[in-house]
Parts: structure tokens; C-alpha cells; sequence
């Protein structure tokens, strides 16, 4: 191991989670890639008549049939996960050639079909950016192509560069910003807590050595759990030097859509034990006389404002109440395509989390 190779580790062990840095020391990779057999491989077939079409764009259908980075990076990591690298390769062409027109790596955040031009605001998504990041490197993992690594590389550092900024307070922890325009204010940042994803920040940390990404994922991680300590995490917040607070007006406050990602994002982490996953799990237990799930709760008072019979909604709920209990078998349904691109990819993601994370929950 050469110096900076050592150096990198050393930091990545410094900072990232037990769990990250006892997999990591075993194996070198902590993602789990399902087989050509496996039986999952029948829902990732049904996620992509749903929502992939044959030239590699991922299809919003509730957004005008819109796409995203975020449909785009959500598609590659899991065509990697499935190792189907026939569709991973028709979404990182689509990908560059119609969302990557910034010129710094960073992907503009959504493509219209019916506008011209089909890209109206060239900002960029944090969140789509960081999962298409993961993709291209799980990929080049996967198949041993450097120059894949390189470009979620490249993409970190337009990240880090571009997207993050100090906590107001100076202390010096700083934080993963939602987009390069938009979210720094006089005194205060505009910040979503569903964009960190934990297990990808800290993968790209370790298999591109960017060991700055790790301390980044470290704060967000710190600073969600304080959010979930008196109540559900909301959707989005403002963070100023006394603290996390409400976010603009413009924002949602409520802990709804967005949000639901938070859980399943720290349980694809593998932490069970996050507050935002116990506060979650509890909400979920409060509401669970009605039928469907809860999609929108009061972050305060925890009460369900909005429900929805989509199971991928059920199915993130479900995850969760079984991931906080000792009980073996869960209540996930089985993935269905009679929903649209957002409930199936969260419903195809939690049955991903459930069979390389949790196996104790397997649906009965």
C-alpha cells in the first residue's frame, strides 16, 4: 500500500460508521451485487417495462413523463446491483449525451419531453448526482473499468467543490447542499436531508479516495440524527449558526415524500439503530389501524396527514417495523408494476435492502 493509499484509509476508518469500516476491512466493498438467478431478478425486469425505456431514459410518469438525475442515477445503481450491464450501459448513454451540458461533471437535474429546449434550468440535483456517481462506480467495480471510477471521481469533486458549505456557525463541519444555486442564504443554508445516502457516500469515498466525502457524510449523518431526535425528520430544513430550524416557506416542512427516503437510506446503511429509522417505525406503528401507509406525516406531532395504497410505500413502512423489532418475517409486499416511477423504484429499492441487509425480513 503506498502513502497515500494508506493516508486515505486511514481517514475513511476515522470517519466512517462501524458497520462501513468492518466490511470494508473484509472484503473491500460493502455492496452487495445479486446474481443473474436471484430471485429479485423478476422485479428488476418489472422496473424496467415500467419505467426504463430501450434507449436508457428512466420515465417519471406523475412529472409529464419527465426525466431526472435522479431516475437516472437510481436506474444505474440498480442495474449494477442486478448486474445488468446491458441497461447500466443504455442509461450512462442517455445520461451523457441529453443531462451532462454543464460542463462540470455535475448533471443538469431534469429533462422535458414536450419543452424546448428539454432542459429549462441547468442546476443540478445533489442527490441524482451522487447515486449516478455510485452507479459508474459499483459498474466500474464491477467489471474493472478504471476510467468509470475516474468520472464518479471527477463527479465527487465537482461535489464536494460545488455543493457543500460550512455549518454558520463556523464550527467547520460542513454539509451536502442540494444543488450548486439556490441554497446559501445570509446566515443560513437551505439543506434536504433525504439527498444524503450514506452507504453510497461512503463507497465513493472509499473506492474513488476521496476521503473528504466521508467526513462530509459524517456530519449530514450527525445532523440527522438530532433532527430525529424530537420528531420525524421533515423534508427540508434551514440551518443557521443557533441550528436546524424550519426551512423557507417555499419548502416543504412536512415529513412526506421526500423524507420517506431517510429510513431507507440508513437502513440500507445497515443502521437499524439510526433515530430517524426509529422515529419512523414508531410514526408507522401509531397509524397502522388504516389500510395503505402513511406518505405525509406532522414532523412534530408525528400524526398521518396523507396515505397512499401504493406498495412501495407499504413496503418502505414495512421494512422499517420489522428492521426495529427482533421479529423474523415482514410484511412487504411483493414489487408491482401497478404504481408509478417514484413508489416502484422506493418499493424495488426496500427489496433490495431487505435480501443484502436484512434477510430476517423476508416477506411472509
Amino acid at each position: 500500500m503506498n502513502r497515500r493509499s494508506f493516508l486515505v484509509t486511514a481517514a475513511l476508518a476515522a470517519t466512517m460508521p462501524h458497520w462501513a469500516r468492518a466490511t470494508h476491512a473484509a472484503n473491500g466493498e460493502h455492496v452487495h451485487f445479486l446474481s443473474a438467478d436471484h430471485p429479485l431478478q423478476e422485479a428488476w425486469r418489472a422496473w424496467k417495462a415500467l419505467c426504463l425505456t430501450s434507449d436508457g431514459r428512466v420515465i417519471d410518469q406523475f412529472q409529464e413523463a419527465a426525466s431526472h438525475s435522479e431516475g437516472q442515477g437510481y436506474g444505474l445503481t440498480l442495474a449494477a446491483i442486478f448486474r445488468d450491464h446491458a441497461a447500466a450501459e443504455a442509461i450512462i448513454d442517455w445520461t451523457e449525451r441529453n443531462l451532462n451540458r454543464r460542463g462540470d461533471g455535475l448533471l443538469a437535474w431534469r429533462w422535458r419531453p414536450d419543452t424546448t429546449p428539454n432542459i429549462e434550468d441547468p442546476n443540478n440535483a445533489s442527490d441524482g448526482d451522487l447515486f449516478y456517481a455510485w452507479g459508474l462506480s459499483l459498474l466500474g467495480r464491477q467489471q474493472g473499468r478504471s476510467e468509470l471510477i475516474e468520472q464518479a471521481g471527477g463527479i465527487v469533486d465537482a461535489l464536494l467543490t460545488q455543493c457543500t458549505a460550512e455549518h454558520p456557525d463556523k464550527s467547520g463541519r460542513r454539509y451536502l447542499l442540494p444543488g450548486v444555486a439556490g441554497f446559501q442564504h445570509e446566515g443560513s443554508l437551505t439543506l434536504n436531508p433525504s439527498y444524503y445516502m450514506p452507504r453510497a457516500m461512503y463507497d465513493l469515498a472509499q473506492i474513488t479516495g476521496r476521503s473528504a466525502l466521508a467526513t462530509l457524510t459524517a456530519d449530514g449523518e450527525a445532523l440527522i440524527d438530532e433532527l430525529a431526535q424530537n420528531g420525524l425528520v421533515p423534508d427540508w430544513i434551514s440551518l443557521t449558526k443557533d441550528g436546524p430550524g424550519a426551512a423557507p416557506e417555499r419548502f416543504s416542512r412536512r415529513s412526506g415524500y421526500e423524507a420517506m427516503r431517510v429510513p431507507l437510506f440508513a437502513l440500507w446503511g445497515d443502521r437499524a439503530d439510526a433515530p430517524a429509522v426509529i422515529a419512523f417505525s414508531r410514526a408507522v406503528a401509531a397509524e397502522a389501524t388504516q389500510p395503505g401507509a402513511v406518505t405525509v406525516f406532522d414532523p412534530a406531532t408525528r400524526e398521518g396527514l396523507e396515505r397512499s395504497d401504493h406498495p412501495g410505500y407499504v413496503a418502505t413502512s414495512a421494512l422499517a417495523t420489522c428492521a426495529t423489532s427482533n421479529r423474523v418475517g415482514s410484511l412487504m409486499p411483493a414489487f408491482s408494476d401497478a404504481q408509478p416511477y417514484y413508489p416502484a423504484t422506493l418499493h424495488l429499492m426496500a427489496l433490495v435492502v431487505q435480501v443484502t441487509v436484512f434477510p430476517r425480513c423476508v416477506p411472509i
